[in-house]
């Protein structure tokens, strides 16, 4: 038997509570131990007349049944009397179920200035009214259910009822807002639209079907939601009947209608109309940053590639199985990594390592005193996220995995890997690119040891086939491979791999039988199992930690490769390298067939131990350091001040040739705020990448966030309207 809801210590307003709905709800609150202050003017449907009559009769029915109640006969547009009936009779108010209401129905052309202001006086500003008037109270006391009354002809439209249609649907609008700014005080508002029985129906339905319309039918709707176990916030239902059903919005998938440098005209319109308005495949955002994004991506894809109308058809999509609206910031299930140093030696030996070199038994032996984790391992706890099937649950990737090749790689280490423990990852959909023949899903992975970040990943995939969707080409947030220097490397070092090499690599953790079954290996077009493209990638990254680092696991900082060809069990691995600063650029290629197999590749290395400076190039000699720079003093200073005004985390993301250069958080909400460099293992609120020298027109005032925004220079992810705090962090605190 279900425990039954109940609402003791609560104290509830219903509006309009003098008869049908509001008499039913008033009386179920009663019921189940809530006070209930129970309002009506008394008038009749036009809003003609007062009387105490009705309110009374209801307050004499709760008390009758060992309810608390009290009347009130005031106008909702006097809000604050109602709620002040509340607090004198019980001290408090928890509930506030907006259900007043009149009707003055005529046609549009018939439809006079009172008939419309009357409509919108009860309806739309007496819900603002008593709703306001509570907000604070319930602000105050951390917790508020606030219940608006829209109608089919507010969703809808209904012929005679544009007053109370427009106001109806103005509701919907003022309860979505109050759901967004209540949230984090435990206010949630939710909209109802019932058919039922009341005064207002009465006139227009017969008796047999007012008779299966009861109020009755609608109250538990309003008490669940009024509940503080319903953590529902934000929702639209429909009620009648003893039916229930949740609304939300769909959108089309639409499609571009001009070029870059172009104007759009009304053909173009025209000719697309059925495009526009085909809802295959159709999107269902569900807040403005979701409806914001599409333009978002709009921009960038008119402005980077100047594609022709229609690239977002919805008949690309269903074709290629990859909607990247969808797609683009789903979440992958976290994953969990348990291991000891058994596997960091397997891992160690997977790769080429062999007690043969003295070098290598401080990765191969637990007992060693510098006993070490090779940097690479930190792709096997990643591997986890996507090979666990999570891939495959994303909204948007609908492909054929035996398609799936892995492209490209990036991986960073923020500390030395422990030699056991548990690691969880948590990885998401960065991107998902077009790339005409396929598509690239760009999968970030974040693995943390607690609470700390460990390293990040970043796999690049590419779907054989999946192209052709209307898609952009390039992306900001893509880890970008280099090219080599043009000239001889300044070092090249060899190892040959085993016969059992794959065999021994796939014991890590990547366990595809293309790796070991020849017969799966010949369906794949290989004449034998050939060898993972991770073991190579591991095979290169412990070359320049011997060339380089002393192999020394510390000295290890980021790693990026693109996978060119395959290398088959036995054949050997030449890696070439070339020195700039602390970044080594690599190539790997196949000894016996010079074959390339890694390529635009580099390991970045922290500074030795000497203090020598760390140079990489992409990165280095950003404009916005300062800025930062000062922004953190500020900070210190008035950061308090700051958390008031602002109350976000933002997070930058800023760049430079088209790669991310650097990372920072402005913490703005808890504390006296922080500011934090690198990756953040937190959640921000709002999210910014921007380059670096559009970073610094917005700072010095030459460039308005808002217009950097809409021309794709200044890209947002999570709470868009943030941004409008901009000026805020940039111009008041951030002068040089």
């Amino acid at each position: 038997m279900s425990v039954p809801l109940v609402f003791d210590g609560k104290v509830v307003i219903v509006t309009g509570a003098g008869g049908g709905l509001g008499r039913e709800y008033a009386l179920a609150f009663g019921e189940r131990g809530a006070s209930v202050v129970v309002n009506d003017l008394g008038g009749d449907i036009k809003g003609g007349g007062k009387s105490s009559d009705a309110a009374d009769k209801v307050v004499e029915e709760i008390k009758a049944k060992g309810g608390k109640a009290v009347a009130n006969y005031d106008s909702v547009e006097d809000g604050e009397k109602l709620i002040q009936t509340a607090l004198d009779a019980f001290g408090r108010i928890d509930i506030v179920v907006n259900n007043a209401g009149i009707l003055r129905d005529r046609s549009f052309g018939r439809t006079s200035d009172l008939d419309w202001d009357l409509i919108h006086r009860v309806h739309l500003r007496g819900s603002f009214m008593v709703t306001r008037a509570a907000w604070n109270h319930m602000k105050n006391q951390k917790f508020g259910r606030i219940i608006m009354t829209s109608s089919a002809a507010g969703i809808y439209g209904n012929f005679g009822q544009a007053n109370y249609s427009a106001a109806k649907l103005g509701l919907l609008g003022l309860a979505n807002t109050l759901a967004i700014e209540g949230q984090k005080y435990n206010i949630h508002c939710n909209t109802i639209a019932p058919t039922a029985g009341s005064r207002l129906t009465e006139t227009v339905m017969p008796p047999d079907l007012l008779e299966s319309l009861k109020a009755e039918y609608v109250a538990p709707l309003v008490l669940w939601l009024s509940h503080d176990q319903c953590q529902e916030n934000g929702g639209l239902f429909e009620v009648g009947a003893g039916w229930i059903g949740k609304l939300r919005w769909e959108r089309s998938q639409g499609c571009i209608v001009r070029n870059k440098n172009q104007g759009m005209s009304p053909e173009t319109v025209r000719d697309q109309w059925d495009n526009i308005c085909d809802f295959t495949n159709a999107t269902k955002p569900a807040n403005i940053n979701e409806s914001l994004a599409t333009l978002v991506e709009v921009l960038s894809r008119v402005e980077t590639e100047g594609l022709a109308p229609n690239p977002t058809s919805a008949m690309a999509t269903a074709a290629s199985g990859i909607s990247p609206l969808e797609a683009v910031g789903q979440k992958l299930p976290e994953s969990t990594f348990s291991y000891s140093h058994t596997q960091c030696i397997l891992y160690a030996l997977g790769v080429g390592m062999s007690t043969k070199d003295d070098h290598h038994l401080k990765f191969l032996y637990e007992g060693h005193e510098d006993f070490s984790c090779l940097p690479t391992f930190g792709v096997i706890p990643s591997q986890a996220a996507m090979m666990d099937g999570g891939l495959g649950s994303v909204p948007g990737l609908n492909f054929d995995f035996t398609r799936l090749l892995h492209g490209e790689q990036y991986l960073e280490l923020f500390k030395p890997l422990p030699t056991s423990g548990t690691l969880t990852s948590q990885a998401r959909i960065a991107d998902v690119l077009d790339k005409g023949s396929g598509a690239v899903i760009l999968l970030d992975v974040h693995t943390y040891s607690g609470k700390e970040l460990v390293c990040y990943n970043q796999y690049s995939l590419f779907i054989v086939g999946a192209g052709g969707f209307g898609g952009k080409r390039t992306s900001d947030k893509a880890m970008s491979t280099v090219a080599h220097p043009n000239r001889a490397p300044d070092a090249v070092m060899t190892d040959t791999t085993t016969r059992d090499q794959a065999a021994l690599y796939r014991l890590s953790g990547d366990w595809n039988p293309l790796h070991i079954d020849p017969s799966f290996a010949a369906m794949g077009g290989f004449k034998s199992p050939i060898l993972h493209g991770l073991c190579s990638f591991g095979f290169a990254a412990r070359h320049v930690l011997k060339q380089y680092a002393n192999n020394d696991a510390s000295r290890f900082k980021s790693i990026k490769v693109r996978f060119v060809k395959p290398v088959l069990p036995g054949q050997s691995l030449q890696t070439e390298m070339w020195k700039e600063g602390n970044r080594i650029h690599i190539q790997c290629q196949v000894k016996e067939s010079g074959a390339v197999v890694l390529s635009g590749a580099y390991v970045d290395l922290h500074a030795a131990a000497d203090g020598s400076p760390q140079i990489l190039p992409e990165a280095g000699g950003l404009k916005s350091e300062l800025v930062f720079a000062e922004i953190g003093r500020r900070i210190k200073d008035l950061g308090a001040e700051m958390v008031k005004k602002v109350n976000a985390v933002f997070g930058w993301e800023i760049t430079k040739g088209g790669n991310t250069a650097a990372q920072w958080t402005i913490d703005l909400k808890t504390g006296a705020g922080a500011l934090h460099k690198g990756p953040y293992s937190g959640k921000t609120d709002v999210t910014i990448t921007v380059s670096d020298d559009d970073f610094m027109e917005v700072v010095q005032g030459k460039l308005n966030p808002q217009k950097a925004f809409f021309a794709g220079k200044l890209k947002v992810r999570g709470n868009v309207m943030l941004s409008q705090k901009l000026e805020v962090i940039l111009k008041d605190y951030a002068k040089l």
